[in-house]
């Protein structure tokens, strides 16, 4: 049994709106932050988002952009590669969650694909004590630049095996992190995951992960160092999915 709401979350300049699934006993909460040009409306995030709920996790799928932005950003393409601003949102979201009788004893972990990733991974460096796990798909940790190595929350990356050139930027990204980190590649996947049973592969591995690391009877998480130094920031033009 599980229960689904339609919600909406003031971001200070307008509202997002989100899709919260929580399932009975849930064990944890799961934040998604989308790719460049799409929304919580995501069929890819909406089936990996039923996957964790089917394994006892709560899920909230938010836009990162207000109406009126997105209809800017349809025009201009101005805010979607603006990583602060996405990770602003994520933020948002983990405050508004909080309150939430059902939802503020949860562990929280994020699912980020494309550019979300990198947004997912800035707050998470940022809170650490709130961030307990972080999935990437297809995801540009990248553009989170020197955030990197402040990274405590244990990070999964997910990429498609044919997606070449993003299998070397999450290469690049491993190196500077300090958490538990792990790089999946999906043989044959491309950016989008679009392949017979590459996403199926994509929830599986996720939904271990998040059980494994929001388990309730894990209170901590390792502590890294951080270093100084970090990537530098990229603007690709790419579909995140």
């Amino acid at each position: 049994m599980r229960s689904k709401h339609e919600i909406t979350i003031d971001v200070g300049r307008g509202t997002i709106g989100g899709t919260l699934t929580t399932p009975q006993g849930a064990s944890g909460l799961v934040i998604f932050a989308h790719g460049s040009g799409s929304s919580r409306h995501s069929t890819r995030n909406q089936a990996v988002a039923a996957a964790l709920n089917t394994v006892g996790l709560g899920t909230l799928l938010i836009d990162l952009l207000t109406p009126e932005e997105e209809a800017v950003d349809l025009r201009t393409r101005e805010y979607r590669f603006d990583i602060p601003l996405l990770a602003s949102r994520l933020t948002a979201a983990l405050d508004w969650s909080r309150p939430q009788p059902a939802l503020n004893d949860l562990a929280v972990g994020y699912f980020g694909a494309s550019t979300g990733a990198a947004a997912a991974l800035i707050l998470a460096a940022q809170r650490p004590d709130d961030v307990r796990a972080v999935v990437s798909r297809g995801g540009r940790p990248d553009l989170a630049g020197g955030a990197l190595p402040r990274v405590v929350a244990p990070t999964l990356l997910i990429v498609g095996g044919a997606d070449v050139p993003v299998i070397g930027m999450n290469e690049d990204a491993m190196r500077q992190m300090r958490c538990e980190v792990e790089l999946e590649i999906v043989p044959a996947a491309t950016h989008l995951f679009e392949e017979p049973g590459t996403l199926h592969q994509v929830s599986a591995r996720a939904a271990s992960w998040f059980t494994l690391h929001l388990n309730p009877m894990m209170d901590t998480h390792p502590v890294s160092q951080p270093r100084a130094d970090g990537a530098s920031l990229a603007n690709p033009e790419e579909q995140g999915g």
